[in-house]
């Protein structure tokens, strides 16, 4: 398989994107051999690879030409300072190890003696072995990372020779193609091309003289009809398939959706793959192709499995088949226009790319190379100009409604797009007809690239909000299991889903620049750049160690939240705690664990505590100013939670405010007031102001009654009255028992004071109204009348000129 294939199988089974065949570059599909005096890659595991030698990775850099000509030479050479970087780089972290454990065992001998003092001759036998040891180790390093240097700064300047070659090419201007000029090279240049395709379809001959053979025909003729059947039904049936497989085990909703997508593009993909490899295994086995025609039955192979590829996705994105199951928001007539789309694109990318691959193979003149560029610039300018147009055709719906106004981006892209189109043509017409191909393909390229794209921003939100989020059943069983409130969870899977779409959004970045000339060696690089982390100064960003650091969040939080519940509902309780103290040491342990949970992460983020220092000493200067009072409560709260001089569940009165203590958190503390409204009280106001604590020692609530009588009433029946009444109500505890005392006399009124005690301070009010009504009727059948208040009349003054 040639590397093309490789990548479009791998990057499709892992459901990151199945590069197409289609290459700007013109380069052969089969592997060229190594250039003379290179060490060819072995295929065996690097573990079970002997460790090279430096001296002979410097004499093998040293006889590497430092440029080649011809793209199959540049790719050998850039292979060779790839495979001596690799082993310059696994002596190195072989050799590492060992300096590092030289050092630590002259690091256990202790300093070396002052010169004039003596040493044990053992110790200074061994010091001296292990020092020379050492610095062997350390040369040899040196000497590997000299080899680093000079392959990457080889390999770099062969890569801008190219890309200097690549601007000029594209810069050359040829005559215009309504020119007799531009025919008339076409005309001298031709017999010349025609002697170099001679020797490419001599070989197609001699393998079709070949498999003319009986010997020889019937085998390739069954694996033909085998792989056409595999190609046709195989991947009906497989289709199918995977269809009725996603309505008997995904749940309904868009990430079957999605899903199905991707998997009809994987499995199409995986099939025509093993089906074209069978073939062509027993057509080169029997057709015995020559050099060049072998890479012209790569080409065949590499356009089928584009074909597959881009055929596969647009039948699934258009789903006519299925429309309830369709991806992208488009109407059924749409999608019934754009239905013979996805085979048009397959067959012009591949009539327009195959020609200049040949042209590539046979080394053709500039001219004819110019054409097939020509070519390929027009007729990719046309298919996507059908596209555009069939795109704007007005879509049948009522009359009456007007039609839905078009996004401002849509509209920004379809003028870019359009713009471009003409921009080629206008550059085919002036000459400058390799810009002209290189715009078209890339306009092309990210077209494929977008969709593609496109399915799996979709995949990755449909399948977080699908695991994650409270509408789903997972999503659903964490919440029960775990206690997880419905809003946090959607806020993880929208988290979650724009944490993924940013990193697919870099590889789309490094996908869209694979169509100028980017290899697939160098989008490796750049993928093991963006791995290797961005550097802000003294700080290193890095994606391995940001999903790190999330997992180590979402696990630590899941496990302080399981032992959250398990404290609160299975220890606390069977120890003589009281609530509002198991409460407030649930609250405490639960800061402390967020503590250490935000530490674990920041750490495996790459953050240490070190850093975590300098920024608390940075924000040092700020708390003093702008957050004293922040800071006041935080450490307030701490107090509270610690001493415990009010808990939750308490009684408490602070100034005006009365009322139930719910919850301590870190810079407040809520109160419930009698009405159901509940007032955020700072915890410094507990610390700093005088506070009643009406439960603090006793939970027993008071209930007081003064009553004003008459002189003349009879002061024993109003005492047995009242203390009968306290001691008939439920409410009233016995212990303490009810009392009745005669403060005495005020405006001409005996004052009767009873006070009962209930068992709760939010009960006194209940049971005093209670009380009152049972002692007034009481009052009223015994005959008791309570006193009236003396008030003073003032006559009016006389009216002037009264006798």
């Amino acid at each position: 398989m040639s590397w093309i294939q490789r990548c479009t199988l791998a990057l499709a089974f892992l459901c990151c994107l199945a590069l197409p065949a289609v290459q700007a570059a013109p380069a052969a599909a089969a592997p060229a051999p190594a250039a003379t005096g290179t060490q060819t890659p072995a295929t065996a595991p690097a573990a079970e690879e002997p460790l090279p030698d430096v001296e002979s990775l410097r004499r093998q850099l040293d006889a590497l030409p430092a440029t080649a000509e011809g793209n199959d030479a540049v790719r050998a050479l850039q292979s060779s300072y790839a495979a001596l970087n690799a082993g310059a780089n696994r002596i190195i972290d072989a050799r590492t190890g060992e300096l590092n454990d030289l050092n630590a065992r002259l690091g256990e001998l202790g300093a070396a003696p002052a010169p004039g003092t003596s040493e044990d001759a053992d110790i200074k036998r061994q010091r001296q072995t292990l020092i020379r040891d050492r610095n062997a180790v350390d040369a040899e390093i040196r000497l590997a990372r000299l080899i680093v240097v000079d392959a990457k700064q080889r390999s770099e300047a062969l890569r801008t020779r190219e890309r200097d070659q690549l601007q000029a090419q594209l810069t050359d201007r040829a005559p215009s193609p309504l020119s007799a000029a531009f025919w008339r090279e076409l005309g001298q240049s031709w017999p010349d091309d025609r002697a170099r395709l001679a020797p490419m379809a001599e070989e197609m001959q001699d393998a079709a003289a070949r498999l003319a053979v009986p010997g020889h025909r019937g085998p390739v003729l069954l694996a033909l009809v085998l792989a056409l059947l595999a190609v046709t039904v195989g991947d009906l049936l497989a289709e199918r398939g995977l269809a009725r497989l996603a309505q008997r085990v995904l749940p309904g909703g868009r990430l079957r959706r999605s899903l199905l997508v991707i998997a009809i593009v994987a499995v199409n993909m995986a099939v025509v793959a093993l089906a074209l490899q069978g073939f062509l295994q027993t057509l080169r086995a029997h057709a015995d192709f020559g050099p060049q025609s072998s890479k012209l039955v790569a080409l065949v192979d590499e356009s089928v499995l584009y074909i597959v590829f881009v055929t596969s996705l647009g039948r699934a994105l258009l789903a006519n088949a299925r429309p309830s199951w369709r991806l992208a928001p488009l109407s059924d007539a749409l999608a019934l226009r754009l239905r013979p789309y996805p085979w048009l694109v397959a067959l012009v990318g591949v009539l327009v790319w195959v020609p200049m691959q040949v042209a590539a193979i046979s080394e053709l003149s500039l001219p004819a190379l110019r054409v097939c560029q020509g070519i390929t610039a027009l007729a990719l300018v046309l298919l996507m100009a059908a596209m555009l147009t069939r795109l704007n055709q007005p879509q049948p719906g009522d009359p009456a409604e007007p039609p839905a106004p078009r996004p401002l981006w849509e509209g920004l892209v379809l003028t870019v797009v359009t713009l471009s189109l003409v921009g080629v043509v206008l550059l085919v017409v002036i000459g400058y007809i390799s810009v002209a191909s290189v715009v078209a393909m890339q306009l092309a390229w990210t077209g494929l690239v977008g969709l593609s794209f496109y399915v799996l921003f979709k995949f990755a939100d449909d399948l977080f909000m699908a695991l994650v989020s409270s509408r789903g059943d997972f999503g659903q069983r964490l919440q029960k299991s775990f206690g997880f409130a419905p809003s946090t969870l959607d806020q993880a899977a929208v988290v979650l889903s724009a944490l993924a779409r940013v990193l697919l959004f870099l590889y789309m970045l490094i996908a869209l620049g694979a169509q100028l000339g980017t290899r697939p060696e160098e989008v490796l690089q750049q993928t093991d750049r963006i791995s290797a982390g961005l550097t802000i100064g003294e700080f290193q960003i890095k994606p391995a160690a940001i999903f790190s650091a999330l997992a180590v969040l979402v696990g630590g939080f899941v496990a302080l939240r399981v032992f959250r519940n398990w404290l609160r509902e299975r220890y606390l309780p069977t120890t003589t705690m009281e609530p509002g103290m198991q409460s407030s040491l649930a609250t405490l342990l639960n800061y402390v664990g967020i503590v250490l949970v935000v530490a674990a992460g920041l750490s495996a983020m790459g953050i240490g505590i070190n850093r975590i220092a300098w920024i608390a000493s940075a924000l040092s200067v700020g708390i003093g100013f702008g957050l004293q009072a922040i800071v006041q409560n935080f450490i307030s709260g701490l107090i509270l939670l610690a001493e415990r001089p009010v808990k939750v569940g308490d009684w408490v009165v602070l100034g005006t405010t009365e009322g139930d203590i719910k919850r301590i958190n870190v810079r407040a503390t809520e109160i419930q007031l009698g009405d159901r409204s509940t007032v955020i009280v700072p915890n410094s106001e507990f610390i700093t102001k005088t506070v009643r604590n009406m439960t603090l020692t006793a939970a027993e609530g008071r209930v007081l009654i003064r009553l004003p009588l008459p002189l003349s009433t009879d002061a024993k029946q109003v005492r047995e009255l009242m203390l009968a009444a306290c001691r008939a109500h439920p409410g009233v505890l016995e212990t303490p028992e009810p009392s009745l005392s005669l403060e005495g006399i005020e405006n001409g009124s005996l004052i009767f004071q009873a006070i009962a005690y209930v068992s709760s301070p939010r009960l006194a009010s209940g049971v005093r109204s209670d009380l009152l009504f049972t002692i007034l009727d009481d009052f009223k059948t015994a005959g008791l009348p309570l006193a009236v208040p003396t008030m003073m009349m003032a006559s009016p003054p006389p009216a002037p000129g009264a006798a």
